[in-house]
């Protein structure tokens, strides 16, 4: 099993000016543990799920670009980007740049976002649900011609561009792995089928998870698309350092369906969770 951390709370400890070297400190600790990708969030107001919406957040592709001078090994990427936050050529050109700068450990993490608080507030276009699959689909498209030889024009729905360069290409080759978050059966994983390189699902339970992937697996019979060549990951709630033993019981009945890998969430100091886990889970956990 391999490990990711996600790094979704700027808020511990509470000052800003230790928001960067605690960031620094986490990731160092996770890259010499053993954790084999590192995630942030692409929010820009806390979710309110979460905490106050008007905690600490910082942009995730800057925040990665500091990790990336910080690190040598761990595979990047937003858990997940928010489709309506960004032109998709410019997003292209973003990963593109991440995968560059880090020698090659850049992934694109989308999803078709969802917070309209954080939007409306920063002026980012609200529109319906339909059309958010819609534009996730088109940015798909954009970024796989962006990472193919076709420099030429798209023309799509919602989006037009006259040229497709990208320059310099990704190191990743044949370009940064396309993760697709979100367990939508009709949409989400119909597009992971037709679009990406990994899916990331919420680990609720063993019976939904299995639930999911049974869809994925038709959608991908129906695409023409190797079901084993995609890989399965989940984001794990449950705060993991309260039962370890449960975390690693569960970790095995995961492994058992397919997933592949396991992102964790600090429920506490960051570092200090960091270093807990990678005491008290992480040899179990990847020995699984």
């Amino acid at each position: 099993m391999e490990l990711g951390l996600h790094y979704w709370n700027y808020s511990t400890p509470a000052e800003p000016e230790r928001i960067a070297p605690t960031l620094a400190h986490t990731a160092r600790i996770a890259e010499q543990a053993g954790f084999t990708q590192f995630t942030v969030m692409d929010h820009y107001f806390q979710m309110e799920q979460a905490g106050r919406y008007d905690e600490p957040m910082l942009e995730g592709y800057t925040t990665l670009g500091y990790v990336a001078a910080l690190t040598e090994r761990l595979r990047l990427g937003l858990l997940v980007t928010g489709v309506m936050y960004r032109y998709p050529g410019l997003l292209a050109k973003i990963v593109t740049t991440l995968d560059v700068l880090s020698g090659g450990r850049a992934e694109l993490g989308i999803g078709a976002s969802w917070y309209e608080r954080e939007q409306r507030a920063l002026g980012v276009p609200v529109v319906p649900m339909a059309e958010r699959f819609e534009r996730l689909e088109e940015t798909l498209q954009i970024c796989l011609q962006m990472w193919g030889p076709d420099n030429g024009p798209y023309k799509g729905e919602h989006y037009q561009l006259a040229e497709t360069v990208c320059v310099p290409a990704p190191l990743t080759r044949p370009h940064p792995p396309i993760l697709i978050g979100g367990g939508g059966e009709k949409k989400t994983l119909l597009l992971v089928a037709r679009y990406a390189d990994a899916c990331n699902l919420f680990a609720s339970s063993v019976e939904d998870i299995t639930r999911k992937l049974e869809v994925l697996r038709a959608h991908c019979e129906a695409e023409r698309r190797d079901f084993d060549a995609i890989r399965k990951t989940a984001l794990y709630v449950p705060p993991a350092l309260t039962d370890p033993e449960q975390v690693l019981r569960d970790a095995e009945r995961y492994r058992a369906l397919g997933i592949s890998q396991l992102d964790f969430m600090p429920d506490r100091d960051p570092v200090a969770y960091t270093t807990e886990f990678a005491e008290r889970l992480l040899p179990g956990l990847t020995a699984v």
